[in-house]
C-alpha cells in the first residue's frame, strides 16, 4: 500500500560543499515525520505504533511545540473534520483499482495479457505527478493560508475524479489521473493543520485518527469503486437499457466518489478553521521560521546505522508498491493465465477485506509485539514471512486451475485465511519508521533524514508500480512458469528483504522498557526543543 513524496524544500552550499542547510516551510516540515533520535542529543515522545494502506508511512512533526501547553485540550471537532477531509485522497486514489484493468482494456482494446501495463502506468502517473507538486502545494498555504490550499486542492480532486470516469481513451485516462496527483495535496495540508490543532500531549491521540481515517479511505474506496462500476451490467435490472451508463460505464462510480469530495469541500469550508495564525504569535520558533540543519547529506548516510535503515526502508516501500500494484491486475485475470478472474466487486471486496485485516495487525497486534520482543524482532518475523506471503498467489492460482468444485471450496477457505494472516508482514511499514527513529544522529538531522526516506519511497513509487505489472504482463502472455513470474520475482526480492532485516543496527534492539522511561524522561524535561512522533 503507499508512502507519501517528498516535501523538503530548497537546499543551498556552502564554499566547501561539506555543509548542506535545508530551508523548510512549516507545511513541509510538518509533513515530513520526525525521526526520533536515539543518541544523548534528544528525548523524545515515541508511540508504539502508527496505521499504514499502501506501505511505510510517516507523522507530521509537531510545528508549534514550543508554544503549547500541556494543557490544552485536544480540540476533537476540528481534528475529526480534518479527518474527514484526509478520507477524500486514498478513497479517490484506491477506488479505481477494481476496475481499471477492465477500463483500459476496453478503452484501448487491449489484450487480456498487455492491460497490466497500462493500468500500472496510470498509477505510476499518478504518484509521480504529486510527488513534482507537493512542495508547490506546501509554499501556497505558507503564503496564502492551510484553508485555503485545503478547499482549492479538494474541489480539484472531485473534479478530475468525476472526469476519469467519463475517460474514452487511454491518453484521457492518463491526463485526467495525473491530474487528481496534482489535486493530492489535501494530505499534506490535513497533516500540518492537525499539527497545529494538537500539543505533544495530544498529538499522539491526533494522528492515530489521522491514520485510521486513511485506512478507512483504503477500505470504503475499492468498496465503492468495485460495487458501482458498470452498473448496466452488475445490476441490469435497474441500469440496463439506460444509454449514459452503457455510453460511460465508470461514470457512477467516479460521480459517486466526487460527490464524496465535494461533502468534504462544504464542511471544509463551512466549518474547519484556519490554523496558520495560531503559530504566527508564538515566541521562539513560529510557523514562519525555517528550520536550518547544518548537517550535510553525505556525513549523515555516513552515520552509524543510517545506510543499512535507509536501504530497509526503500526495500519494503518496494514491495508494498509492487504487491498494490500486481495484485488488482494478478486478481482481473482469467485462471488461465496465471490470475483469479475476479469480477471488480469481488476485487472491491477483497481489497477491502486485505486493508482491514492490515489494519488490525497494525493497531492490535503491532503495539504489544513491538513492546514484548522490540523493533528489530517484529521487522526480522516480517521478513521471515514475507516470502510465503508472495508465494501463496500463485498456490491459490493453481488451485482455482483445477475447475472443479472441490477446488473451488479449498480457495474460498484457503484465500481469507492466507490473506487474514500474511496481512501481518504489513508491520514491517511501522517497524522500519521506527528503526529510521531511532538511528537519527540529532534532532538537528531529524527533517534531513525524514526527507532522504521520503524522496527514496515516492521515487519508488514513481516506476514500480509500471515495471511489476509489466512484468506480470510479460509472464501472463507468454505463459513462462504458467503465469507465474512476476511471484517468482516477488518472492525473490522479498527473501533480500529476509535477509536485509539481519543487519539492522543496534539502535532498535532496545529492551521492551525504554519506551517508557523515555517517555517519562520526555514528560520532565522542560528542553522546547523535544519533538514527538504522533
Amino acid at each position: 500500500m503507499a508512502s507519501d513524496p517528498p516535501r523538503n524544500g530548497g537546499v543551498t552550499r556552502d564554499e566547501d560543499d561539506d555543509a548542506i542547510t535545508t530551508e523548510t516551510t512549516p507545511l513541509l516540515a510538518a509533513s515530513l515525520s520526525p525521526i526520533v533520535p536515539g543518541g544523548q542529543e534528544a528525548k523524545a515522545l515515541v508511540p508504539s505504533a502508527s496505521v499504514s494502506h499502501s506501505g511505510p508511512t510517516s507523522s507530521p512533526a509537531h510545528p508549534a511545540a514550543n508554544a503549547d501547553t500541556p494543557s490544552k485540550p485536544l480540540p476533537k471537532k476540528q481534528i475529526l473534520l480534518l479527518c474527514y477531509a484526509r478520507l477524500i485522497e486514498p478513497i479517490a486514489f484506491f477506488s479505481i483499482f477494481p476496475y481499471v484493468n477492465q477500463m483500459v482494456q476496453e478503452n484501448g482494446n487491449l489484450a487480456e495479457e498487455d492491460m497490466g501495463f497500462y493500468s500500472g502506468l496510470i498509477e505510476s502517473l499518478f504518484s509521480l505527478t504529486q510527488m513534482l507538486v507537493m512542495v508547490l502545494w506546501g509554499k501556497a498555504s505558507d503564503r496564502v493560508g492551510r484553508k485555503p490550499v485545503l478547499v482549492a486542492s479538494l474541489i480539484g480532486i472531485a473534479i478530475a475524479t468525476a472526469s476519469f470516469g467519463f475517460a474514452k481513451t487511454i491518453p484521457q485516462m492518463i491526463l485526467f489521473r495525473c491530474l487528481a496527483g496534482v489535486f493530492a495535496g489535501s494530505i499534506v495540508t490535513v497533516r500540518t493543520m492537525i499539527a497545529e490543532l494538537s500539543t505533544r500531549q495530544t498529538q499522539a491521540t491526533a494522528f492515530t485518527w489521522f491514520a485510521v481515517a486513511g485506512n478507512i479511505g483504503i477500505f470504503v474506496g475499492p468498496l465503492v469503486g468495485g460495487a458501482l462500476a458498470d452498473p448496466a451490467h452488475q445490476y441490469p435490472r435497474v441500469f440496463k437499457g439506460i444509454p449514459f451508463f452503457e455510453t460511460f460505464p465508470y461514470a457512477l462510480s467516479s460521480l459517486v466518489v466526487a460527490a464524496i469530495g465535494v461533502t468534504a469541500v462544504v464542511i471544509s469550508a463551512l466549518f474547519i478553521e484556519e490554523t496558520l495564525h495560531r503559530d504566527s504569535k508564538g515566541d521562539g520558533e513560529t510557523a514562519s521560521t525555517p528550520r536550518i540543519h547544518p548537517s550535510s547529506t553525505r556525513h549523515l548516510l555516513r552515520a552509524p546505522g543510517v545506510g543499512i535503515v535507509l536501504y530497509n526502508y526503500g526495500h519494503v516501500a518496494l514491495l508494498a508498491f509492487a504487491y498494490t500494484a500486481v495484485v488488482p491486475v494478478f486478481w482481473a485475470t482469467s485462471v488461465d493465465l496465471g490470475g483469479l478472474g475476479f469480477s471488480p466487486l469481488r476485487i472491491s471486496l477483497l481489497l477491502a477485506f486485505t486493508g482491514l485485516a492490515q489494519g488490525i495487525w497494525l493497531l492490535v497486534f503491532f503495539p504489544p509485539l513491538q513492546h514484548r520482543l522490540g523493533t528489530n524482532a517484529v521487522m526480522r518475523h516480517c521478513g521471515t514471512a514475507y516470502p510465503f506471503f508472495m508465494a501463496i498467489m500463485p498456490v491459490l492460482n493453481a488451485v482455482l486451475r483445477r475447475h472443479t468444485h472441490a477446488g473451488d471450496i479449498v480457495f474460498w477457505i484457503l484465500a481469507p485465511t492466507l490473506l487474514a494472516i500474511g496481512s501481518g508482514v504489513s508491520m514491517s511499514f511501522t517497524g522500519v519508521q521506527l528503526a529510521l527513529n531511532d538511528v537519527s544522529p540529532s534532532y538537528e538531522t531529524l527533517s534531513m533524514l525524514n526527507a532522504l526516506a521520503l524522496t527514496l519511497s515516492s521515487g519508488l513509487r514513481s516506476f514500480s508500480p509500471a515495471l511489476f505489472t509489466s512484468l506480470f504482463a510479460i509472464g501472463a502472455g507468454s505463459q513462462f512458469l504458467n503465469g507465474y513470474l512476476i511471484w517468482i520475482i516477488m518472492t525473490l526480492l522479498a527473501l533480500g528483504f529476509t535477509v536485509s532485516t539481519r543487519f539492522l543496527p543496534e539502535t532498535s534492539e532496545k529492551p521492551p522498557g525504554n519506551e517508557e522511561d523515555r517517555c517519562e524522561d520526555s514528560r520532565g524535561d522542560g528542553d522546547p526543543d523535544t519533538s514527538a512522533r504522533g
